[in-house]
């Protein structure tokens, strides 16, 4: 019998990203919607629609199904969460962080938002990445007195960096890491009109509170479970973090010098076996990082779609002068591995653990 889940924040860019990644699941089904006051109330077919315009404010590939369509939006404050195996929260900082505890005394919550990432008891997951910090939600759960949890994906950015990191941490140790973003503008979300403008023959080159997302969560990310808390790695993160005009798939190009020496060659062949324990879950992709020989990719038209978007593309992997290190560029899908399809690889991890 599959799960039933509930998506909160259901008619936003995010929210509606769970719809293609969920309704087709093997494990999953989509049996709650909830969102704002503006929309609750009403049919998901008629949430999706401009009240004054008729315009389909839809956003993602596919579309939802006649069943879907016609469920009505609850309000997500009113949400009786005991009535779902998992909820998926897609939602504004600051309201996640009075509803998903609130969900959590008896559900799994699992979030695409930063409110918790940062707890010293909430573990922030990649599977494959660091799956073992899974373990941290017991100490979660005895903490708060929940029945359910918080588990929270990292940010869109840092997912690709820290999947291409894990494994030459895991081989060499890190010493230093230097990151530059490319990010596609499906990341800002959606504003009308200034967003386009801002963008078109252009780059922006300050995303408000990136840089240290980053920086922080990719230290959490690969750090080592502690008692009822993750000790940061301690190596040094430097970011800088810009906006392109590219639809989807943020392109980094990162600089790494690790603490044992560590050339392209081993550098390559431990990427390329990194992450291969997923490949079995419904989300996972056959590989979870693909190293490219051709020095033109990796490309986000191109090879943003490797893997479902579920794979990271590694290209121009080449030694690195400056830091005595290697260097490459990578590219990761930002609205499917760095959002919801992300976190349904999340629940699909915690489900083989016995954690749903």
């Amino acid at each position: 019998m599959k799960k039933k889940v509930a998506i909160v924040g259901a008619t936003g860019i995010a929210g509606q990203q769970f719809i293609p990644a969920l309704q087709d699941h093997p494990w999953y089904e989509i049996t709650g919607l909830a969102a704002s006051a503006r929309n609750a109330g009403k049919t998901y077919a008629k949430a999706l629609r401009d009240e004054k315009t008729g315009a389909l404010r839809w956003w993602c590939e596919g579309f939802p199904s006649t069943e879907l369509q016609g469920m009505t939006v609850q309000l997500a404050d009113d949400l009786d969460a005991s009535q779902y195996d998992v909820v998926f929260t897609a939602i504004d900082t600051e309201p996640a962080r009075e509803l998903e505890p609130k969900y959590a005394q008896t559900t799994p919550v699992i979030s695409t938002v930063s409110a918790f990432r940062m707890e010293p008891d909430v573990p922030m997951l990649i599977p494959g990445v660091n799956s073992d910090h899974l373990k941290l939600l017991d100490a979660q759960r005895a903490n708060r007195g929940w029945k359910g949890f918080v588990t929270p994906i990292p940010n869109c950015t840092t997912c690709g960096l820290a999947i291409t990191l894990a494994p030459l941490h895991r081989a060499f140790g890190l010493d230093k890491v230097i990151m530059t973003s490319m990010q596609a503008i499906s990341g800002a979300g959606r504003s009308p009109g200034v967003l386009a403008l801002d963008i078109i023959d252009n780059v922006i080159p300050f995303i408000s509170g990136e840089e240290e997302k980053v920086q922080r969560e990719t230290q959490k990310l690969l750090g080592t479970l502690g008692n009822g808390s993750v000790v940061p790695a301690d190596f040094a993160v430097s970011c800088t973090c810009t906006r392109v005009a590219v639809l989807d798939g943020h392109t980094e190009t990162v600089v790494v010098s690790t603490k044992e020496p560590c050339n392209v060659e081993q550098a390559a062949a431990a990427m390329r076996a990194f992450g291969k324990e997923i490949a079995k879950l419904p989300s996972g992709p056959e590989h979870l990082i693909h190293v490219h020989e051709d020095p033109f990719h990796p490309q986000p038209r191109v090879d943003r779609e490797a893997g479902d978007g579920m794979t990271t593309t590694v290209g121009r992997l080449r030694p690195d002068s400056a830091l005595g290190g290697v260097k490459y560029v990578l590219l990761s899908h930002n609205t499917k591995m760095g959002a919801a399809k992300g976190a349904v690889l999340v629940a699909e991890l915690l489900q083989q653990n016995g954690y749903l």
